[in-house]
């Protein structure tokens, strides 16, 4: 469950290349996606959502490509996209909205209710599965997206900094998730949060200003800090400096 970006370019406006011949590989596993603001995290994960389309290069699945016909419409339902910023569909309670999301990936009316509920209840939420999702907070909206991207049990599940907003019970929930989703999922994460790398993922991709830095094992990630003496979330921060700033 390979996913590939193969020389991809993108660009917002004419001449502002997010990518240019971009190529990089997610992992079967946890892959976490590090990088500062505006390293083009988000873009590379909608790319990977079909959500925005490559102008140059191409994007595979298992080998498939995932961007037009047949292909798309397989892999969208074999994939769960969660955006950084969730939205509450206008009417619906909180169950109502993730057993759409699980409906409109295939499921029956009947399945998507049914798991929507468990869904709900990974994240905490099953409680005020009645609730109009609209009269949540920020951070249980993203609770809220976490259950959308697990409900119809996807293959390949991309994240965009799921953890914000979260605290850390929570946090400790959704990095249980994670490891429970990767047994049969490739997963991956953008996130700025690197204290419990070592126990929520296997590997690292490091992306700053449209291309990447880093991609390997957490333990080769760790290693760039040479600091073997030094707090899991000490090493992994002078990782990312050391990676950053001489890029």
């Amino acid at each position: 469950m390979l996913l590939v970006f193969d020389e991809i370019s993108y660009s917002y406006r004419a001449g502002r290349d997010v990518f240019r011949n971009l190529t990089c590989a997610f992992q079967p596993g946890r892959t976490v996606l590090l990088g500062p603001n505006g390293a083009g995290k988000s873009t590379l994960l909608a790319v990977g959502a079909t959500v925005l389309a490559p102008r140059t290069g191409r994007v595979t699945f298992d080998g498939r490509p995932i961007q037009q016909g047949s292909g798309r419409r397989q892999y969208r339902r074999e994939m769960a996209w969660m955006p950084q910023h969730v939205r509450p569909m206008a009417g619906l309670t909180i169950r109502e909205q993730v057993a759409y999301v699980g409906w409109l990936k295939g499921m029956s009316k009947a399945e998507s209710w049914r798991e929507a509920k468990n869904a709900l209840s990974q994240v905490g939420l099953d409680h005020r599965e009645n609730e109009l999702a609209r009269a949540l907070s920020g951070g249980q909206l993203r609770r809220v997206g976490i259950a959308q991207a697990v409900v119809h049990r996807a293959r390949i599940v991309l994240m965009d900094e799921p953890t914000a907003g979260l605290d850390p019970a929570q946090r400790q929930v959704f990095t249980q998730l994670v490891s429970d989703l990767a047994e049969s999922a490739t997963v991956v994460v953008s996130t700025h949060q690197t204290e419990d790398l070592l126990e929520s993922f296997d590997n690292v991709v490091v992306l700053d200003r449209g291309e990447v830095r880093f991609s390997g094992s957490v333990a080769d990630y760790l290693a760039l800090a040479d600091s073997p003496d030094a707090p899991v979330g000490r090493q992994a921060a002078l990782a990312y400096t050391h990676l950053v700033s001489e890029s």
